[in-house]
């Protein structure tokens, strides 16, 4: 019984990668039809906003700080302050609270 038993396992674990390997055979053929990809142009619409003094910057804006100012041409920012890049702007703006202070327009 238990010969029976070992040659039925052994078949059957021989016989498992024959059969997905059957199917994977058969999967990769196109039987005779053309494939195409097809690409799509998405177009990608850049809103511009406008900064102004006394105005808070969104939080996203936030994270993209300018730690070498000087690079840049800015002022070393006051204590509580930091330079950030917002668009193509430099805003001087309150850590805490994210007010505008100032702005510089890159060139």
């Amino acid at each position: 019984m238990k010969k029976i038993a070992l040659a039925a396992i052994a078949i059957s674990l021989l016989a498992t990668p024959a059969a997905f390997a059957q199917q994977q055979y058969h999967k990769d053929r196109h039987h005779g039809h053309q494939q195409r990809e097809v690409t799509v142009k998405k177009k990608i619409v850049v809103k511009k906003t406008r900064w102004s003094r006394g105005h808070a910057i969104p939080y996203n804006y936030r994270r993209n700080v300018v730690r070498d100012y000087h690079r840049y041409h800015l002022k070393t920012p006051p204590r509580g302050y930091q330079w950030v890049r917002a668009d193509n702007d430099y805003a001087l703006i309150s850590i805490t609270s994210g007010i505008i202070s100032a702005l510089v327009h890159a060139r």
